[in-house]
């Protein structure tokens, strides 16, 4: 088995966001960023259930829905890849949606820490700015 699952994937157990839903938004942004292109493959179920500590329904869940969605295809002898049709038709505005959810999380924890607006936003241009 590869790290390919786990540089892929992150999950928090902490969140009250279930783990199945936190993998197909992540699948949706790297789809929507150019991190993952059409026809690249995926890892397998078992391998990103066993990257992450899930069960193997979990992640068959997550890869279930994003089929239904046309984000993944499911391609005889590979296993799961990424929809020819996955990235065509993203406006910016469908890609800046993906975002914010972890932008409200990241507000909900800042108002949390008492810090104002022009710190966070100031921390936040940083980060943008920093190499990856």
């Amino acid at each position: 088995m590869t790290d390919y699952p786990s540089q892929l994937f992150s999950i928090n157990t902490g969140s009250p966001e279930p783990i199945y839903r936190q993998l197909v938004d992540q699948v949706r942004r790297l789809v929507a960023g150019g991190q993952l292109a059409p026809g690249d493959a995926m890892p397998s179920v078992r391998e990103v259930a066993q990257a992450l500590a899930v069960n193997p329904m979990t992640v068959s869940k997550a890869y279930g829905l994003l089929e239904m969605e046309g984000l993944l295809a499911r391609r005889r002898g590979l296993g799961m890849v990424v929809a020819e049709q996955a990235r065509r038709g993203r406006s910016a505005a469908q890609r800046a949606a993906l975002l914010r959810p972890t932008l409200e999380r990241a507000a909900r924890e800042a108002r949390e820490l008492e810090l104002d607006p022009e710190t966070v936003l100031d921390l936040f241009n940083h980060i943008l700015k920093e190499q990856p």
